[in-house]
């Protein structure tokens, strides 16, 4: 089953998705950044999800969330270089 997006915000190159999936009962943070072109996502217990998704660099940090190359980055990357 998709997660069910509870809760969206985009500002500034930052977007912050907050996101639910019923058939685990898990909450997902997912942000990217444009600025820097990275993106990550990471779990977060249910009862923290809406101050991790206000306040995600924290959680972030605090739960070892790895970043990445943003994957609609990397796309526009390599198109730039046809």
């Amino acid at each position: 089953m998709k997660s069910r997006e509870l809760a969206h915000r985009k500002q500034d190159g930052l977007e912050v998705t907050l996101l639910w999936d019923k058939a685990s009962n898990q909450v997902t943070i997912e942000l990217t950044d444009e600025r820097t072109e990275t993106a990550f996502a990471f779990i977060v217990d249910p009862a923290r999800a809406l101050d991790a998704f206000n306040h995600p660099f924290p959680y972030a940090a605090v739960l070892g969330a790895e970043f990445q190359e943003a994957p609609a980055f990397a796309g526009m990357a390599e198109e730039s270089c046809l």
